[in-house]
């Protein structure tokens, strides 16, 4: 743990502007994103009195070892810059609204061929429409209920692969729900008109289809044509029953996010609710730890910030107003910013009598709510983590707290497709971002020692060099780096048109490959893996990392160089996390040890030809159908097939004729594992 008296810089030397500055650690890891309207004021209150500080912020300011600015010419444009280095580095210190990922969206995939109606959660994809949140049971009876009126497609991929192939709908196509574009029942630019009237409606412009649709059916009942009169009356009815779902709160044409928060001194949870024609179409939350001693205005523009600002790269649509609890920081520049985002005006605006006042209060006492729920659900599993990293600590008597750990797998069959995965957990939880995967080639695919010792080896020196690297950036004057060329794009990227105006006064260094180095490793296996493993980081003179071994058969764990192995009682919490570390590292490996064997599966006698890559091998096999007419044909018929030219004709004809002299087999494709002959 750092002093922060080793790395303040003088008061002299920190510019009075507005800017950005970030907190680093030992690793150059950025901690900790900010901004201020006077640098050398805010960076100040740092140093002063760190014991002053909130334990969170003490904490900041002890784990960092360097801080760095960038002087920028506006509030608004430090507003861009922050939120641009807070999404691009993740800082461990900074408030994350996280959502709470407790609700489904139904999904349109317009960036499809044939758009698709789903229920998602978790992160949105591009191309990809949303609408909601709702609750499980109310998007599949709203779903449901509109494939009757728009029979959108939302079947998964495998089912219209097989429809197309058969020329059969799926069930949904024969009780119509489906138009069925798999078998051209319409046309595909029919489907995709049907499902932008599908989010239309979803949208919130209700009202012109059922017009519509009540003037077809009036025009049926004319035409004497009741069976279609009765379809169509069934259709308004199911409309006008999920445009009533959601009761009307606010004046129609309203658009409005109706945020509201309630806070302790540590946490603060944060509902919205979406209100679109009047109506409450959606409803999300989060839960953020509080880092510094935020007031509400600075929670308020955080979460602004970060929720807008996602939903802007994700296609989203900012409304008209953003009601608030607490007028923001910097209001005047977060309205401009998100009039930006939204091509349009928008307000931010604090409610005080009426509708609205009223919503707002509601959505306070679901904030209220989701806090309490949060804390009582927190308690056990924070309570849970903690115990095993404390226990696992004493058993092995490591004297520094298990903040990261990463666990190796080596996995083959018979010593072939040999691959190593490495799974990372922090603070007890996995960090799937920074997982990675080997490929093990040579001598040291030969046996699972050898291969653990060339993952760990590999994993190491791209942290020594990632480190030299680093500490070569930061030897230059902090004047003289200024705007290098990590800092450049960063700035460039997240100001475009104002990075000349920006001075920095010290360097960027670029996100590292492999992140930071852990506290303990683990491996998959007893005492041969744990040496080979603690050799590979003596070799690299790594010497404040520590490495463990989990044998499978009694679940042992093995310490380097030691004749007897550790055993943890087996209800225990320590022991319980190794294992389910364990058990991932090896699910990771298995995965990319399956894909790595499903590619070599399918052997070709086109593969070995010089010069002949896989677009080229397929448009050869649909010209001629199989390696045996290529094997026959001569250098100008090859020509005629997509991408061959002369010289690489010639190639081919040359490569058939040389291992036919030689008296080589002809290899057709074959697919390793059924057996089956893909080419004749």
């Amino acid at each position: 743990m750092a002093d922060p008296a080793s790395y303040r810089p003088q008061t002299g030397e920190i510019p009075t502007n507005p800017g950005v500055y970030r907190f680093r650690d030992p690793h150059g890891r950025v901690i900790y994103v900010g901004k201020a309207k006077n640098l050398r004021s805010r960076l100040n209150s740092y140093f002063a009195n760190p014991a002053g500080l909130l334990p969170k912020t003490h904490a900041m300011v002890h784990a960092a070892s360097s801080v760095e600015w960038t002087v920028v010419g506006s509030e608004l444009e430090s507003l861009q810059l922050e939120y641009t280095w807070i999404k691009e580095f993740k800082p461990r210190f900074n408030v994350m609204f996280r959502d709470d990922k407790s609700y489904p969206y139904l999904a349109v995939t317009m960036g499809e061929k044939y758009p698709r109606v789903q229920v998602l959660r978790g992160e949105r994809r591009k191309g990809t429409r949303y609408f909601g949140p709702y609750t499980a049971g109310a998007i599949r009876d709203t779903m449901d209920t509109l494939l009757r009126v728009f029979p959108v497609r939302s079947c998964s991929a495998g089912v219209l692969k097989r429809a197309e192939a058969s020329g059969r709908p799926c069930l949904l196509g024969y009780i119509d729900k489906c138009s069925a574009p798999c078998v051209k029942r319409i046309s595909t630019e029919d489907h995709r008109a049907l499902a932008e009237d599908f989010c239309a409606f979803m949208g919130g412009e209700a009202k012109p289809f059922v017009t519509r649709l009540e003037k077809e059916m009036a025009a049926a009942v004319a035409e004497l044509d009741y069976e279609r009169a009765a379809r169509l009356r069934d259709d308004i009815v199911a409309l006008k029953k999920v445009f009533e779902r959601n009761a009307v709160v606010l004046a129609e044409g309203t658009d409005a996010d109706v945020f509201a928060l309630h806070e302790d001194e540590l946490e603060a949870a944060v509902q919205v609710f979406h209100v679109r024609g009047g109506r409450i179409r959606g409803q999300r939350g989060w839960v953020v730890e509080k880092v510094e001693d935020f007031t509400t205005p600075d929670l308020v523009e955080h979460l602004l910030q970060q929720v807008y600002g996602a939903e802007a790269e994700s296609q989203g649509r900012l409304p008209r107003e953003v009601l608030v609890p607490a007028e923001p920081s910097n209001a005047p520049e977060l309205a401009e910013w998100l009039s930006g985002l939204r091509g349009a005006r928008v307000d931010i605006r604090v409610p005080q009598r009426g509708d609205k006042a009223a919503l707002l209060s509601t959505v306070r006492d679901n904030a209220e709510h989701a806090l309490k729920l949060h804390k009582s659900r927190r308690a056990g599993d924070l309570t849970m983590r903690s115990q095993a990293l404390q226990e696992l600590q004493e058993a092995l008597d490591i004297p520094v707290a298990l903040m990261r750990i990463e666990c190796f797998d080596i996995s083959h069959v018979q010593g072939t497709n040999v691959v190593g995965s490495m799974v990372v957990v922090e603070d007890g939880l996995p960090k799937k971002s920074d997982y990675r995967k080997f490929s093990i080639t040579g001598a040291a695919a030969n046996d699972d020692t050898a291969a653990m010792h060339d993952v760990l080896t590999r994993r190491f020196r791209h942290y020594l060099q990632e480190k030299s690297d680093h500490a070569a950036a930061a030897a230059l004057p902090g004047h003289l780096a200024a705007l290098n060329a990590a800092g450049d794009a960063a700035v460039a990227g997240a100001l475009p048109g104002t990075a000349g105006a920006l001075t920095d006064t010290t360097t960027a260094t670029p996100r590292a490959k492999f992140a930071y180095p852990p506290n303990l490793v683990v491996v998959d296996g007893g005492k041969p893996q744990v040496n080979a493993a603690a050799r590979a980081l003596a070799e690299l003179g790594v010497d404040d990392v520590y490495v463990v071994g989990l044998a499978k058969r009694l679940e042992e764990v093995w310490l380097p160089d030691s004749d007897f192995p550790v055993i943890l009682p087996r209800a225990s919490a320590g022991l319980y996390l190794l294992q389910r570390i364990r058990d991932e590292a090896h699910r990771f490996a298995i995965s990319f040890h399956r894909q790595k064997r499903g590619k070599a599966m399918t052997v070709s006698a086109l593969d070995s030809v010089p010069g002949l890559g896989a677009s080229k091998r397929k448009a050869l096999l649909a010209e001629f159908g199989s390696v045996k007419s290529i094997r026959a044909a001569t250098a100008a018929e090859l020509t005629v097939a997509k991408g061959i030219g002369p010289s690489l004709a010639e190639a081919i004809v040359r490569h058939f004729s040389e291992e036919d002299s030689a008296g080589a087999p002809a290899l057709p494709a074959i697919n390793m594992t059924t057996g089956e002959i893909l080419e004749t």
